[in-house]
């Protein structure tokens, strides 16, 4: 068989797992957008002669290197650090940096493939990756933090720039850590460029960069009901997490006549009956962000509220959920449960944060289901906008900001509907999002040729 011969799915997928053993979550990501393009791509013969999908479902690049620092007592400790670099088709790569216990290359791979789509829906000029370690911030002092931070970007400034690769934070990289590197690459480089975005407003941040993955996951849920003549208004939500991306969508859906009713870390959640109101979610940041404390100590704080030892949120009665911690954290039983407790919409506010598995039972049930992919783009679309500010050396006030923000949200959304509309009143988002991200990204490919 010639390699320009048109394979099937299951084809497809058997070489992708070949070629990447033990990286289940990268053939996860690669299996959810693959089943919905290889539909669209059918009568499309210059994306199965170019083989545009196996190009893209193989990264650009990907850089290990090792990390050494000094703990506090004078060991010498070693970490494991990434780059993947998956596709610059239509601008620099764009992609967090995450430091957590369970970084994998496989993590980040799945990671970097996402946000090559995810960036695409946001209509701005940015490619996909992510970057890591398997470094565990949580225990660390500020000067161990430093000192990983700054052995961290001394491997990784080699391979980034403004107009290369521009990281961002991610789960255990905020401010703090996003200073630390950003200060290292400018010793380094002699050079002040926007090369890091999640940066503090003193030297070059953006305004709504914290909320902008949370207040962009419910605009997306905002414009979802919308479509079906409904609102947030009125309706219980469920969220997990309780980090920057569940307390902002907690703050957002709040703001919009919402009550939230559950919050998590990975000890357990809080069910809240009375509503997770404006000031328990500013106890909640607190208590995560300066303390941090654990969401166990809710339920000590606030009366009639409980907390669920090792358990996720997802069997408790609402009409909303939004998924905010971490990959695969909604599995198949919880989302039938979701959806027989009556709960008419979901929007993934984390990366992939339903199994695969999850989401054929919300697709099944013909729920507005939004993937990460789409509802969670808003924080790189701040990002993008960082970004863009820093080249014109100026800052945007924050209600341009925000009305930027619901603008990109609400042309993804736009675009999801333009592939995903299945009539009938139903929108199939997953496939919409999947087919329009990979589209712009496919149509860059051809024009550059085979590089």
């Amino acid at each position: 068989m010639a390699i320009t011969d048109h394979v099937d799915f299951e084809t497809f997928m058997d070489g992708v797992k070949r070629r990447n053993p033990h990286q289940p979550e990268f053939t996860q990501a690669v299996q959810e957008v693959a089943q919905d393009i290889f539909e669209f791509m059918e009568d499309k013969e210059e994306y199965h002669s170019q083989q545009i999908l196996r190009r893209i479902a193989e990264p650009d690049r990907v850089v290990s290197f090792r990390v050494c620092w000094e703990d506090d007592e004078g060991h010498i400790r070693v970490q494991r650090g990434w780059r993947v670099q998956n596709n610059n088709a239509i601008g620099p790569y764009k992609g967090g940096i995450r430091f957590h216990p369970s970084v994998t290359e496989s993590v980040l791979k799945f990671l970097a493939f996402e946000q090559t789509f995810k960036n695409a829906l946001t209509g701005l000029p940015m490619g996909g990756g992510k970057g890591g370690s398997n470094f565990n911030p949580k225990g660390k002092s500020d000067r161990e933090v430093m000192r990983f931070c700054q052995s961290f970007m001394t491997e990784l400034y080699r391979h980034i720039g403004a107009d290369v690769d521009v990281p961002a934070g991610d789960i255990g990289v905020g401010g703090r850590e996003i200073g630390y590197m950003f200060g290292q690459y400018k010793r380094i480089t002699n050079q002040f460029t926007g090369v890091l975005t999640g940066k503090g407003m003193e030297y070059g941040g953006s305004m709504i960069r914290p909320e902008a993955t949370g207040y962009g996951a419910v605009y997306f849920l905002q414009e979802m009901l919308k479509h079906r003549g409904d609102e947030v208004k009125g309706k219980t939500a469920v969220i997990s997490g309780s980090g920057n991306v569940a307390t902002h969508a907690a703050e957002k859906i709040t703001q919009l006549g919402g009550k939230v009713v559950t919050m998590s870390d990975s000890g357990g959640f809080i069910h809240d009956p009375d509503g997770i109101d404006q000031d328990k979610i500013n106890w909640i940041k607190a208590h995560k962000t300066h303390r941090r404390g654990r969401i166990s100590e809710y339920a000590d704080e606030f009366k009639g509220s409980t907390f669920h030892e090792g358990k996720r949120p997802w069997h408790v009665e609402c009409d909303l959920a939004l998924p905010c911690a971490t990959q695969n954290e909604l599995d198949a039983d919880e989302a039938r449960a979701l959806v027989a407790n009556g709960c008419i919409a979901v929007s993934e506010g984390a990366n992939m944060p339903s199994t695969l598995e999850a989401t054929h039972v919300f697709k099944d049930a013909k729920i507005m289901f939004a993937p990460g992919k789409a509802a969670n783009a808003g924080g790189v679309a701040v990002s993008g906008l960082e970004m863009s500010q820093n080249s014109e050396r100026r800052s945007w006030k924050e209600e341009e900001l925000q009305q930027m923000l619901l603008d990109i949200m609400q042309g993804i959304h736009r675009r999801c509907i333009s592939y995903g509309d299945q009539g009938n009143g139903y929108v199939d988002y997953v496939k919409g999002a999947n087919i329009a991200g990979f589209k712009k990204v496919a149509d860059a490919m051809l024009a550059f040729g085979v590089v």
